[in-house]
C-alpha cells in the first residue's frame, strides 16, 4: 500500500503544489494544504477501491483543503492581494505584466479560480475537473469561459 501510494504521489506532486499555490496565493499556506491532503488521503488511501482515481481523488482532497484555508482568512481579499503584491515585486522579470495577470486573477471567486486552475495550469479536461469539483460539466464550462472573459476584460483596462 505505501509503495503504490508513493508511487502515485510522485507523480503528481508538483501538480499538487501548482494548484494550491494559484488558488491560495501564498507559498506557505500552499505547502501546509498539500501536506494536509496528502496525510489525508495517505490515512484513506486503502478505501479509494478505484486506484486510476487517484489523481481527481487526491485533487478532491486538496481542493476542500483549500476551501478550508480561504476560508479562514480574516479579510481574505486584502490578504490575497497583499500576498499577491508581495510575490510580484519579487520577481525581476515582466513585473507589470504578471502583477496585472496575478490581481486578475485574485479577483475571481474561488470557485472560478480553482477552475482555471485545475484546467489551465494543471491540465485536466472538463469531465475531469467536473469530477474534482463535484460539479456539472456543463457548469463547470460556463464557469470557465466566464472567468477567462473576465481575465480577459480586467487585463485589458
Amino acid at each position: 500500500m505505501k509503495d503504490e501510494f508513493i508511487e502515485l504521489y510522485t507523480g503528481i506532486y508538483k501538480d499538487l503544489y501548482r494548484y494550491a499555490l494559484y488558488i491560495l496565493c501564498n507559498k506557505e499556506d500552499a505547502e501546509d494544504a498539500v501536506s494536509e491532503a496528502v496525510v489525508d488521503a495517505y490515512a484513506e488511501f486503502d478505501k479509494l477501491r478505484d486506484k486510476a482515481a487517484f489523481r481527481s481523488w487526491i485533487f478532491k482532497i486538496l481542493s476542500i483543503k483549500c476551501k478550508r484555508k480561504i476560508r479562514g482568512y480574516v479579510n481574505r481579499d486584502d490578504e490575497l492581494d497583499e500576498t499577491v503584491d508581495a510575490k510580484v515585486f519579487k520577481e525581476a522579470e515582466d513585473i507589470a505584466g504578471k502583477v496585472d495577470l496575478r490581481n486578475a486573477f485574485a479577483r475571481l471567486d474561488e470557485r472560478e479560480r480553482q477552475i482555471l486552475t485545475l484546467s489551465v495550469i494543471a491540465g485536466y479536461e472538463g469531465e475531469e475537473v467536473s469530477k474534482i469539483m463535484d460539479m456539472n460539466h456543463n457548469t463547470v464550462r460556463t464557469i470557465k469561459s466566464r472567468a477567462l472573459e473576465k481575465m480577459r476584460k480586467l487585463l485589458s483596462v
